[in-house]
């Protein structure tokens, strides 16, 4: 498929398109080999609540965002190195069905789609550019992953001390590492993991410990080993935007009512061939 498409025009406009929608906050896709594979709707749960989102399939990236008119304009643009992803089939739960886990180094969150075959095609093409990536570049696959976070709505107490109970004036936190649902006594901590961010994260007690004790055995092996030889660790491509519970009722008035996402001339499916 990929081969079919690179380099066609069909492929051109569909990136276009795409490009479009998300306007100047989002950053351009047209390189050189990239191919739009397909896109769809995705229930992405968030941290209040579980949303819907616009993901797109290329056979180098993931790139998702916020829907603030359907097929006319996204935003809170992310992109996602395939090279970088890791996928787990996850069990239903009484408010979401078809779940999948997308773990990255730097973000990890779960995903359901609209149906049991919906998700099994997802899976399975991007299963499928990740095994391609993978053997064209001779990485191995990822084995570090950024923690998911738990949702707000999964508890009602700090998930660490289980004795502060959240309220309007108690907030819920999350530990950048471990992902937990925590309160402010149980979080004052600050801890650089680069991997995540430039700057200090915030993270529960138990993690600062398990951190500082790790941070410490590296500096004796280092003491040990003076001159490490150390590999580069291969970057994100930027992603604009973030993706906060802000709310997505963005206005759009100059969006003009009759912007079509699709012109007569472009076909387009789930999955593209």
């Amino acid at each position: 498929m990929v081969d079919h498409l690179a380099n066609t025009e069909i492929n051109s406009q569909r990136i276009a398109a795409v490009e479009h929608c998300f306007g100047a906050s989002g950053q351009p896709l047209a390189v050189p080999g990239r191919v739009l594979l397909g896109e769809g709707i995705l229930t992405k749960e968030c941290r209040k609540k579980p949303k819907p989102r616009i993901f797109f399939l290329f056979n180098d990236i993931l790139v998702y965002g916020s829907i603030v008119i359907n097929k006319r304009k996204y935003n809170s643009q992310h992109i996602i190195p395939l090279e970088d992803v890791t996928l787990e089939t996850l069990p239903d739960t009484l408010q979401m069905k078809n779940r999948w886990m997308i773990k990255t180094s730097k973000k990890s969150f779960v995903v359901s789609a609209a149906s049991l075959t919906e998700r099994k095609e997802w899976i399975s093409h991007l299963e499928e550019c990740i095994r391609h990536l993978l053997t064209k570049t001779g990485r191995q696959p990822s084995t570090e992953h950024a923690a998911p976070w738990i949702p707000d709505k999964a508890t009602d107490i700090c998930m660490r001390c289980t004795q502060t109970k959240f309220s309007t004036l108690t907030r819920r936190h999350h530990c950048r590492k471990c992902g937990f649902v925590v309160c402010a006594d149980c979080s004052r901590q600050r801890f650089l993991m680069p991997r995540l961010s430039p700057k200090p994260l915030r993270v529960c007690n138990l993690c600062y410990r398990q951190l500082l004790a790790e941070k410490k055995e590296e500096a004796e092996a280092d003491r040990r080993q003076p001159e490490p030889i150390r590999s580069a660790i291969p970057g994100y491509e930027p992603s604009s935007g973030d993706d906060s519970d802000k709310s997505d009722d963005d206005k759009a008035d100059q969006w003009p009512a009759d912007t079509e996402f699709y012109t007569s001339e472009v076909s387009w499916s789930s999955f593209h061939s």
